[in-house]
């Protein structure tokens, strides 16, 4: 069991007898009343989303649910195939399931998925990936002097802002939960 204020994006609870996982949750105070927390919980198997307002000190039920680390190695049309790293056996998630981590996604990126009686149930790229750029303009002279940042474009297709002296062929190291340039790769 869970208190509704524990609940933070990608944990998987069951309420009302069906799984869920947490896409979003607020914590929300009133001036006289009491707080509450203001969850969307997105049913596993229908794809639904729903609003629910939870009194912080709710209890919710949580699934045994294991933490493993895979492999990704490509995708197959909507599905995109992981490797388990012990087993290699290989596992066909949807896309849907995938969702934005899309775009921070190349061969051999080591992800991390949780697995429910045997199905996968989320999907997480690391913090922090290592990414070629692509396209970027040229560096021009005396823009070092001043903190403006270009656009570029890494090797999955997304574009990032990135300092001046960046240049193509570059590998930068970004941040996929903002989508922030960190620095270039050692």
């Amino acid at each position: 069991m869970i208190k509704a204020i524990d609940l933070r994006k990608g944990r998987t609870v069951i309420w009302e007898g069906e799984l869920f996982i947490v896409h979003d949750s607020e914590h929300v105070t009133r001036g006289k009343g009491r707080s509450l927390m203001q969850v969307k919980l997105k049913n596993y198997k229908t794809g639904a989303i729903i609003d629910q307002r939870l009194n912080v000190d709710d209890k919710l039920e949580t699934p045994f649910v294991e933490t493993k680390d895979y492999e990704y190695l490509y995708q197959d049309g909507e599905q995109y195939v992981v490797m388990d790293n012990e087993t290699y056996e290989q596992i066909h998630v949807s896309g849907d399931l995938v969702g934005e981590a899309t775009q921070w996604l190349k061969p051999n990126e080591k992800i991390t998925c949780e697995v429910y009686e045997g199905n996968v149930i989320s999907f997480e790229v690391p913090h922090v990936v290592e990414l070629e750029v692509t396209d970027t303009p040229p560096a021009i002279k005396g823009a070092t002097a001043t903190n403006q940042l270009k656009e570029a474009i890494l090797e999955t297709g997304v574009k990032v802002r990135v300092p001046p002296f960046v240049e193509n062929g570059t590998v930068i190291r970004v941040d996929t939960r903002t989508g922030d340039y960190i620095e270039r790769a050692k």
